[in-house]
């Protein structure tokens, strides 16, 4: 019995290191490079095997949205200023504050479904297997936008 779990466990442990080797053998080699450089668009192009026509209408509407994008995050930036303002002053004006709130979070929406907008356009440049899953991967991670910057097809977030 004692050489049974053994060996089981020897068997275990054989398989386990040859899983990890398959699958550090099995990754896409320019992926890992362009996520080892934080690369977005050469991620996006090798992780969604993008064509070079793809990539080149890919990369030219995201060059167009980042004016657009870099423009919202002003907007919403000096917003979120005013609220900031507005709570700081004494005595505070509750209506001028929610007034203020109200605003910077329809600049928020109108942002986020600018950038739902833009993200099925090049979802839509992509094939259809590609384009699931980069809607799948994207769309779910607009709400977590910092509204910082322009759109950098983030690896790890979108610093918006």
């Amino acid at each position: 019995m004692k050489n049974l779990l053994i060996s089981v466990g020897l068997v275990l442990a054989v398989a386990a290191a040859a899983g990890v080797v398959a699958y550090r053998k099995g990754g896409d080699a320019a992926v890992e490079r362009a996520l080892a450089e934080r690369d977005a668009m050469a991620w996006l192009k090798a992780d969604f095997g993008l064509t070079e026509e793809q990539f080149a209408g890919i990369k030219a509407l995201h060059d167009d949205y980042s004016v657009v994008c870099a423009e919202h995050c002003l907007e919403i930036q000096k917003a979120s200023a005013a609220v900031e303002r507005l709570k700081a002053q004494a005595p505070v004006d509750a209506s001028e504050v929610a007034a203020a709130e109200r605003r910077l979070e329809e600049l928020r929406a109108v942002c986020e479904s600018a950038i739902a907008a833009h993200v099925r356009r090049c979802a839509a440049m992509m094939s259809a297997k590609a384009g699931e899953r980069y809607l799948a991967l994207v769309l779910p991670k607009i709400r977590e936008f910092d509204h910082q910057a322009p759109p950098d097809l983030g690896l790890n977030r979108h610093r918006h």
